[in-house]
């Protein structure tokens, strides 16, 4: 008999710990704060919690520059009160995932270190390097992701590294075996504590061209505007998304599936511009079991566009695979500004089919409240990679406002006089009021969460129905999701029981004749004759 993964139709949360909440009065948000607020998740339905990077860091990119892969950075906690996270959520039915960064360290680590005092480390071929030119200039004309050369020179040893993010954050060499055994190594170390899976950031990254050939220019985009790699006026064909990638997934996942405790998830952030790329890294559903869909994230909040890009990666990945849907993360306008300009209704709308379509439902913290991003002024900016909107790029601090939890001064987020960064600008959207509003939007998201564990999570569930300009109708096995994407009210005749809307004012539930769907509405129904138990999806 097959056992279902836990990931299977889960919903997971995903919490940037530094703004979640503070127990300790530093301004920032930690671990203990997440485990003091661990029935919050129970009661809203959470499945698996991704907690943004929590390994010892020097913090240039916020921990996504590690310095240690194996504790805690001291700032949000130590690895005891991790361990007990783990434990307490597992006694909730909730589990634990951790981003893993294998596609660079921080230049503190000591690999790397250890790696630029001498051409001789034992640690030097962990990184890439490489001699100037003759004529003294960088090896290629590759940019980094803010827009500057991607090649540091470092003076001690007379060649340069190479980074794809911030200098801070050289790249390893996965075409070193030992680099190969260091994951290993770390993944077990963090296996064995009772981490149910990773978010595993860059995932098509680790991999660079061995013949370092020059990027082409991109002229399709206007540099620093398009959202994923190869806004800065050059596809990023050679340093990106290279064929040997594949075989570390497959790798990973034949060590994860010879596990006796569980198979650990292993879940990519794939930055591609195209479904057929993003396909690749499912493999033949032997490499990641989930990966992000940034194409659907990108696309624009209209029917036509997103049902696209769900029909063709429905079509596209593997058999017996999983999707994962999601609108916001903490490097991207959340789709509360990005697809709903702030309009609740939209954001309900956009949550009610990110929730329904069949696979994994990815929630950022204070999105089932309705936060939209914050304006966060310059001077209060902390993120070192875009702070001052270096060659245009937008500020990622905005959308990591520190969360509400109540109305007070302080909000429930913290004791301490100042929050590393400003807490979400509408002080209604806060957990405590939503609780004790049956019609609120995080009363909406829980109940979505809810009735989407009697969805089934297969790909093949999924049946489009209808698509035009102004609506999206389809089918996930006996239940049917009608939309309207505008701003006239919308009359769809239905034979189906009425499950649940998406507006403010909950439909009477029952069968209907006509569904009348107000503007920026969804509506759920259910074939008649059908229950929900009938399906163990």
């Amino acid at each position: 008999m097959n056992v279902k993964p836990w990931w299977d139709g889960a919903s997971v949360y995903h919490v940037y710990v530094r703004s979640f909440r503070d127990s300790d009065g530093d301004g920032h948000g930690d671990i203990r704060g997440i485990i003091e607020k661990l029935d919050y998740f129970d009661w809203l339905g959470i499945d698996g919690i991704w907690l943004s990077p929590t390994m010892p860091s020097p913090n240039y990119d916020w921990g996504y520059d590690v310095s240690d892969y194996t504790d805690v950075d001291p700032s949000l906690g130590t690895l005891s009160q991790l361990d007990e996270l783990i434990r307490e959520a597992a006694a909730r039915n909730i589990r634990i995932l951790l981003d893993l960064v294998p596609n660079h360290t921080s230049s503190e680590h000591p690999w790397f270190r250890s790696a630029r005092s001498s051409k001789d480390s034992p640690y030097r071929d962990y990184y890439i390097w490489q001699d100037a030119k003759p004529d003294g200039g960088v090896p290629n004309n590759w940019l980094d992701d803010t827009g500057e050369v991607a090649w540091e020179w470092e003076e001690t040893t007379g060649e340069y590294y190479f980074h794809n993010f911030m200098p801070q954050q050289p790249e390893l060499n996965w075409r070193n075996p030992k680099v190969w055994d260091e994951f290993d190594r770390i993944m077990d170390f963090w296996f064995d504590r009772g981490v149910a899976g990773f978010r595993i950031d860059v995932a098509n990254g680790l991999f660079k061209d061995p013949e370092l050939r020059d990027n082409p220019r991109n002229d399709e985009v206007v540099p620093g505007v398009q959202p994923i790699p190869g806004g800065h006026g050059l596809q990023n064909l050679y340093n990106f998304n290279q064929p040997e990638v594949h075989q570390v997934y497959r790798h990973w996942r034949k060590r994860a599936e010879q596990r006796k405790d569980g198979v650990p998830l292993l879940l990519g952030e794939t930055w591609v511009h195209h479904v057929d790329d993003l396909a690749t890294y499912y493999g033949a559903n032997d490499e990641l079991q989930l990966a992000f869909n940034f194409p659907l994230i990108f696309a624009p909040f209209s029917p036509r566009d997103l049902a696209d890009v769900v029909g063709r990666s429905l079509a596209a990945f593997p058999q017996g695979s999983a999707a994962i849907w999601a609108g916001s993360n903490h490097d991207l306008s959340r789709l509360g500004t990005r697809w709903a300009e702030g309009d609740q209704r939209r954001m309900r709308l956009a949550h009610t089919v990110l929730a329904t379509l069949p696979g994994v439902y990815n929630l950022y913290y204070g999105d089932e409240l309705g936060m939209a991003d914050n304006d966060v002024p310059p001077h209060l900016h902390q993120d070192p990679l875009t702070a001052g909107g270096k060659n245009n790029q937008w500020p990622r601090d905005n959308a990591r406002a520190a969360m509400r939890w109540n109305g007070s001064t302080d909000a429930g987020f913290s004791t301490g006089a100042r929050t590393w960064l400003p807490l979400g600008e509408d002080p209604s959207l806060n957990v405590a009021d939503e609780r004790a509003d049956d019609s609120s939007m995080l009363h909406y998201i829980r109940n979505l969460i809810t009735l989407r564990r009697q969805f089934p999570s297969e790909l093949s569930a999924y049946r489009q129905l209808h698509v035009d300009d102004t609506s999206w109708d389809y089918e996930v096995g006996q239940y049917r999701v009608y939309t309207n994407f505008s701003d006239r009210t919308r009359e769809v005749p239905v034979e189906e029981d009425v499950v649940t809307s998406s507006a403010a004012k909950q439909k009477k539930v029952g069968p209907a004749e006509i569904l009348r769907l107000e503007p920026w509405e969804a509506a759920i129904t259910m074939v008649l004759g059908e229950s929900p138990a009938s399906h163990d999806g």
